[in-house]
């Protein structure tokens, strides 16, 4: 067999992700992306070529709706074994969907996910499927979804590559755009789009409707070619910065302040830790403590693993009775300052701040509720002008945390008030 040309499947911003998937460094690549991207042909040369290097590897190609697998992944992955010059190697077959290699027999089978039943009963005569591909991995309705496949058919190996390619939903309320969020140590994010990718690859016509998209709508040019998620104009926050904070970082942490919010058996008992640095406006969330059925002294007993266990503890005062009880453990906590409208003043609080550093390794509950609370829709299709109360445990324990800033000498225009508290 002649030598194979990567360069030909492979554009410049996936060189880096093809020496990880060499090295089997990672289990689960999520791959987001614009359109002409060219993840979706990344994707199809990397399974066609991991087969033929593994006699025990075989490949299932998935799309929630079966219907769109023949023009899509199964044409795609046809493109991939021309363009890569092994047509020689390869069978297509159509009834039933698979593409056969010769010389051992290994498959790449389509499936639906619309046909549960069907997917989990597929027999490999030899080897085993080392390869999973969901493409259009957001027209799926929750990561549950995923989990339940995966569990039928990662067995019998030991090495697996699972590929999830997907165009970012608007809203980051979209579970596939929560999802990527939550670090795993055997997950990666890939984000590509066109830019990267050589100009003859995609055409003349391609860029030129890329580029008057761009001159006429950003907004839609920004999500649909750049893979960006824009939002849908219902957050409530655009302030947010997701990202890991350093050591190093909290080290330095000279404000410290902490909220709670109370529940137990529905409504989780939510701890938060965060850094205010009132001089440039910034606010730094670091620490979390999200649990349902949790008692006051074993989160009382979490708390005291902390550094800033002394550090005063804002609770929300609707709770006497377990600000007392925490208090006789030991814990130093008081009532947070209530007034007329204190969530309504809370909230723009929060939004009049420069930005708002989430740490979503240490803080997945607060990084989820702050980047899904939007305002709600009517029946008419317009928001509402009201803060939902639901899905903001953290972010009301934010506001409990800050009370004490927000009471002193703090003036919004929004507003028009400065005696509200929280």
């Amino acid at each position: 067999m002649t030598k194979i040309n990567l360069s030909t499947v492979i554009s410049p911003s996936f060189i880096g992700l093809h020496k990880d998937i060499k090295q089997e460094l990672y289990t689960h690549h999520w791959l987001a992306g614009g359109r002409g991207s060219t993840k979706s042909s990344f994707v199809s040369g990397e399974i066609v070529l991991g087969i033929m290097k593994d006699p025990y590897a075989n490949a299932m190609a998935i799309r929630k709706v079966g219907l769109y697998l023949k023009d899509s992944v199964y044409e795609q992955f046809m493109w991939a074994i021309h363009i890569l010059g092994v047509d020689d190697y390869w069978v297509a077959k159509v009834s039933p969907m698979e593409l056969v290699y010769k010389p051992t027999g290994q498959k790449i089978i389509f499936r639906g996910a619309d046909k549960p039943k069907k997917l989990k009963s597929t027999k490999l005569r030899s080897g085993y499927f080392k390869y999973i591909w969901y493409e259009e991995v957001s027209e799926f309705n929750n990561p549950e979804e995923l989990r339940t496949i995966n569990q039928s058919l990662m067995r019998g190996g030991e090495k697996f590559q699972i590929f999830y390619s997907y165009n970012p939903p608007k809203s980051q309320r979209s579970w596939v755009n929560s999802e990527v969020l939550v670090e795993r140590e055997d997950r990666i994010v890939h984000h590509s789009d066109y830019r990267t990718v050589p100009k003859d690859w995609l055409g003349e016509a391609f860029m030129v409707e890329a580029e008057h998209l761009k001159k006429v709508n950003y907004n839609a040019y920004d999500h649909e070619y750049l893979g960006a998620i824009t939002g849908t104009g219902g957050e409530i926050f655009n302030n947010l910065d997701i990202r890991p904070i350093t050591n190093e970082e909290i080290e330095g942490f000279e404000q410290i302040r902490i909220g709670v919010d109370f529940g137990y058996s529905i409504d989780p008992f939510t701890y938060v830790r965060c850094n205010y640095d009132r001089k440039h406006k910034t606010l730094y969330i670091f620490d979390e403590i999200f649990k349902v059925g949790l008692s006051n002294i074993n989160a009382t007993n979490l708390i005291n693993e902390r550094k800033d266990a002394r550090t005063m503890i804002n609770c929300d005062s609707a709770e006497p009775k377990s600000i007392a009880e925490m208090k006789s453990y030991g814990l130093r906590v008081k009532g947070a300052k209530k007034g007329k409208d204190s969530i309504d003043y809370g909230i723009k609080f929060l939004q009049s701040l420069e930005v708002i550093v989430i740490d979503n390794s240490r803080c997945i509950n607060i990084a989820r509720e702050f980047l899904n609370y939007e305002y709600e829709i009517d029946n008419l299709g317009d928001f509402k002008a009201n803060y939902p109360d639901r899905n903001n445990h953290t972010i009301d324990a934010i506001r409990y945390a800050l009370s004490d800033d927000m009471t002193h000498g703090t003036k919004l225009k929004s507003i028009g008030k400065s005696d509200f508290g929280l």
